[in-house]
């Protein structure tokens, strides 16, 4: 590939100049440059660190209309929600900024000496440099100034991003401003940079300098990155966020008792930016109830989607779509309007029964990227966990509708909640997976497929500590320890 080339969800026709694929020679040279810029960076101060991470975000906040604008042209996810993205991104930006002057993401241990043992004190240190691979859903809060981004360069550690070929020209912009406002904030030269093309990627993570790499996209993409970090003569940790169907049992009570609720919520959280959401809840366990399906399949019908973000990805759902619709054991629940464009997806929703689910696990394990999803009628919560456990993966999240004041639920919703949290990072009660807050307590990981190292997040503060290795300093005199540890 020697340029890529970004395109109008709404057309499906170019838009814009083509942006010239890097070049491997050019990714060595970005390495090393990276590499060359981890001692400084390492070295510069937390505050430092912090004012840096914050004109970044002044940066983006300065250009959100021009970025907003190309996003949406190589996008279709329209101002409103572009607008409120670049405000996340700058918002984690500065939240890493607050995490590094607070200082306790080093994870400061003290034991001084005491008899026979020696005085050890412990310290969480940066990684080295890092690739981070930008995702395609979201071209600002998982692209280039995205949260990996921003929490490795407050860890310490240089980085190199793989720019996301379904927005080349919001990539380009935005890397420029991020390397300008590090400029300014006299960050290293080489401490960012980015790159375009699908083999500079591969080159990118095989370099023998690079030290950690973090993915946000699909299985099977992942996973080919992680045997390439695996099979490297120094193999480096991957920390991939993979493939999610976000689990939702609804209880009986609360099937009675918020049937409708339950539907338009349900609705909205599937075609929420056409379904192309990791947190997708792409399979709904509930009760034979007659009310709640019929609330389901008329907010569904109801619902309009929109253009998806590549011919790509819209041809993945419409075989996704395909092969549902000709298996024997479902059958179509509820189907709403496509929208224009030559890429729109029609949201749908298949019905389908615990047996057929215990009979072809792939109903509840293969992740279906669009506004689709599975529901799966009959049994009661306590099947709809044994089916999970036995049957499903690892997930994101896992949500649970139940209605406690009737007291039909109650029994059970505790049991489930805690089978639940062995499956998912993130357990939701009586709300709806979309939606991850950026915040100190967030978790958003998984046990395998979710991702491949379930215990760390990709959101939150918390995102840093997989660039941060320990290191022990046994017996130093002062003078030789690093200031925070004397």
């Amino acid at each position: 590939m020697n340029s890529i080339q970004g395109h109008d969800p709404r057309t499906g026709g170019p838009v814009g100049d083509p942006v010239p694929a890097t070049g491997t020679k050019q990714v060595d040279a970005l390495v090393q440059a990276a590499f060359a810029a981890f001692e400084t960076w390492r070295d510069t101060g937390r505050a430092a660190r912090a004012a840096a991470l914050e004109a970044v975000a002044d940066a983006l906040d300065a250009h959100v209309t021009e970025l907003v604008a190309l996003a949406d042209s190589e996008t279709a996810l329209g101002t409103t929600r572009l607008t409120g993205e670049v405000a996340r991104t700058t918002g984690q930006l500065r939240l890493f900024a607050e995490v590094v002057r607070d200082g306790s993401y080093q994870g400061i241990v003290i034991e001084h000496a005491e008899a026979a043992r020696p005085d050890l004190r412990r310290i969480k240190r940066p990684i080295g440099p890092v690739a981070v691979f930008a995702a395609s859903n979201f071209p600002f809060a998982f692209s280039v100034a995205g949260g990996d981004t921003a929490s490795a360069l407050a860890a310490g550690c240089p980085v190199v991003v793989k720019a996301h070929e379904a927005h080349p020209r919001t990539s380009l912009r935005t890397a420029e401003l991020v390397r300008e406002a590090l400029q300014k904030a006299g960050a290293p030269e080489g401490v960012f940079d980015i790159v375009f093309g699908v083999e500079e990627g591969a080159a990118l993570v095989r370099h023998p300098l690079l030290s950690a790499v973090g993915f946000t996209g699909s299985t099977r993409g992942g996973l080919a990155l992680a045997k390439l970090c695996a099979e490297r003569p120094n193999p480096i940790p991957f920390y991939g966020e993979l493939g999610s169907v976000n689990p939702v049992i609804v209880f009986p009570g609360a099937a009675r008792s918020r049937a409708q609720e339950i539907a338009r919520g349900y609705a909205a959280s599937l075609t929420q930016g056409v379904g192309q959401f990791c947190t997708n809840p792409g399979v709904l366990f509930v009760p034979d109830e007659p009310e709640l399906l019929g609330a389901i399949e008329a907010a569904v019908g109801e619902s309009t989607g929109g253009p998806m973000l590549s011919q790509r990805i819209h041809d993945g759902y419409v075989s996704a779509v395909d092969e549902l619709g000709s298996r024997g054991d479902v059958s179509l629940l509820a189907s709403g309007k496509a929208g224009e464009g030559p890429w729109s997806a029609a949201p749908k929703v298949y019905r389908t029964t615990l047996d057929a689910v215990r009979e072809s696990s792939e109903l509840l394990t293969e992740e279906h990227f669009g506004p689709v999803g599975v529901v799966v009628v009959g049994g009661a919560p306590a099947d709809a966990i044994d089916v999970i456990e036995s049957e499903g993966g690892g997930n994101l999240t896992a949500t649970v509708h139940a209605d406690l004041a009737g007291g039909d639920d109650a029994q059970e919703a505790r049991r489930i909640g805690r089978l639940l949290a062995e499956r998912a990072g993130r357990v939701i009660f009586n709300g709806w997976p979309t939606g991850v807050a950026v915040t100190y307590a967030q978790q958003h990981g998984g046990p395998f497929p979710a991702t491949t190292t379930p215990a760390y997040t990709s959101v939150g503060a918390a995102a840093i500590d997989r660039w941060l290795v320990p290191v022990v300093y046994q017996d130093f005199p002062p003078e030789l320890l690093p200031d925070e540890l004397r």
